[in-house]
């Protein structure tokens, strides 16, 4: 039975945690993402689970001893925003590499610097090639139904690597919406108990976890991983379906708003959507055809699937909240672009930055959005290819 409840992105994915009961978590504090252990280490005070909680000295620690953990055999997890990820840089290519099926909840921020608190990409958008998968949500029911699916993904003898589950900070992990959480029985029987082939306490079967690889078998190792990567897109949707029959709530790689016979389309990921959503919306009343096309699923990249969504319209705005400081545009202006391209889909794109550090984007900048796009394609207009929204002059 659904229980119905008001929470922020952080309890959420706190609730699913102690739904899931890891054996061990890791973790240092950084805002946004402090509450997260915060709370969980409150469910083992109060004895409602059993994981073991290990404060650490630094982010660079929580990932390293959430690492041995699950190299040990035990389904670990850890948490943290910004520059804990990027303290952790070292540890996440190691988690990925080692093929460790651990689970990271990333609430996004800015990185430094200048130093600021808010939310952007530039941190999950920063480990973008690490190995790991990455799942980003647009609400606080998302932030916690994806949790959820990242054991199940993870653990899959097709893909054994570490699930980044990603939130905007203080939009969602702070913010208190309307959730539809699970009974805990129903999503224990989902997740089920982690079962390990190969872990390194096992008296029987020695074995080496991370030793030094020589050239005759690094490369095969990388491509391995990179196998595994793209095996997990299956995996996604097998488990998305599961996910589906328990909760009646649908997840694919991407979601398609009213896209089916949009001239235009936003492309954009995280809790913004909603924003794009609304302006659809907006403009649909005054018989534009526009739609959005939320990205879940940013690794796996699903490159071929964007395209063939895509091939219909008459031009995307690329949205990224993160720069890639390569002159050409950001990160997702630069996947996409390549994706069509290589899938022989030839539309107009213009790549566009917003929300660095927090800035806003309305539904009013939405629809400018939709409109340049309309000028462009109707009128011929020159639109400049890579910009920023909101920039103040």
């Amino acid at each position: 039975m659904a229980i119905k409840e008001r929470m922020s992105g952080n309890e959420a994915v706190s609730f699913a945690i102690r739904q899931i009961n890891p054996d061990v978590m890791p973790a240092f504090p950084i805002t946004p993402s402090t509450e997260i252990p915060q709370m969980v280490s409150t469910y083992i005070a109060n004895g409602e689970i059993d994981t073991e909680f290990i404060p650490v000295e630094s982010e660079h620690s929580a990932m390293s001893a959430t690492i041995g953990a699950e190299a040990a055999g035990a389904r670990s997890l850890t948490a943290t925003s910004s520059a804990g990820l990027a303290l952790m840089w070292e540890e996440l290519l190691l988690a990925a590499s080692n093929r460790l099926p651990l689970v990271l909840a990333l609430v996004n921020r800015t990185l430094s610097g200048p130093i600021n608190i808010n939310c952007d990409h530039s941190d999950g958008m920063g480990a973008r090639d690490t190995g790991w998968i990455q799942i980003y949500a647009e609400n606080n029911q998302e932030a916690y139904d994806n949790f959820i699916q990242a054991y199940p993904i993870a653990e899959d003898t097709r893909v054994h690597l570490p699930v980044m589950i990603c939130q905007d900070g203080f939009i969602t992990s702070h913010a208190v919406e309307n959730i539809t959480l699970l009974e805990d029985e129903p999503v224990k029987n989902f997740v089920g108990e982690y079962q390990p082939e190969e872990f390194l306490l096992n008296p029987g079967k020695p074995i080496a976890v991370g030793p030094y690889s020589v050239s005759n078998y690094a490369m095969e190792a990388k491509k391995n991983q990179e196998i595994a990567l793209e095996n997990s897109k299956e995996v996604i949707l097998e488990v998305a379906k599961k996910f589906q029959k328990i909760s009646g709530r649908e997840y694919g790689l991407f979601e398609e708003y009213k896209t089916q016979d949009a001239d235009y389309i936003m492309l954009i990921m995280g809790s913004a959507a909603g924003t794009a959503k609304q302006a659809v919306d907006d403009l649909r009343d005054k018989g534009k055809k526009v739609g959005v096309l939320k990205l879940r699923v940013f690794r796996p990249f699903p490159a071929e699937e964007i395209a063939m969504a895509l091939k219909n319209c008459k031009a995307v705005a690329i949205m990224d909240r993160c720069e890639s400081y390569n002159g050409n545009g950001g990160p997702l202006g630069s996947e996409v672009s390549a994706g069509l391209f290589r899938n022989k889909v030839m539309i107009e794109t213009v790549n566009y930055i917003y929300g660095l550090a927090g800035r806003d984007f309305t539904v009013g900048d939405a629809c400018d959005i939709f409109s340049e796009l309309d000028d462009m394609i109707v009128n011929g207009k020159e639109v400049e290819q890579y910009q920023y929204v909101r920039l103040r002059k």
